[in-house]
């Protein structure tokens, strides 16, 4: 029983505190398992890049400044709009990469370029998410 008792005080001092849980988050695990879809153009090392560009540190990150990746004119354009990969935005990108572009930049006031690069679309929230939290916890 003391045991459990000790556990339950770490836990809520983990949430208290704003610490990730690492552990076994379902949306977490979840999440690691779909990103094995991502991994065949992402890497999660900095600076390898695959067929898209390395995703390492992408949460908080600005659009298209992965050095030496060849972004599509969209994507630079979204950058040049001053697109932040925050969690909100990467998940509303997961849906539909271009459709979400294009309204970024159209919002901007520029008329979008081209075609993203980016084909792969994950239209389940749950799953967005999962992949979401799996990138901003590496």
């Amino acid at each position: 029983m003391k045991n459990v008792k000790t556990l339950g005080i770490a836990l809520g001092l983990t949430f208290a505190l704003g610490a990730p849980m690492v552990a076994s988050s379902p949306a977490l695990a979840d999440g690691e398992k779909l990103f094995k879809r991502c991994a065949a153009c992402h890497s999660l090392e900095e600076g390898k890049k695959k067929v898209g560009p390395s995703l390492f540190g992408i949460v908080g990150r600005k659009a298209g400044t992965v050095d030496g990746y060849k972004y599509s004119d969209i994507n630079k354009q979204a950058s040049e709009a001053g697109l932040v990969w925050t969690k909100e935005n990467l998940v509303a990108y997961l849906e539909d990469p271009q459709k979400f572009l294009v309204a970024y930049v159209e919002a901007a006031g520029m008329e979008p370029k081209k075609k993203t690069k980016m084909s792969f679309k994950l239209r389940k929230e749950d799953q967005r998410v999962g992949v979401v939290d799996y990138l901003a916890a590496q």
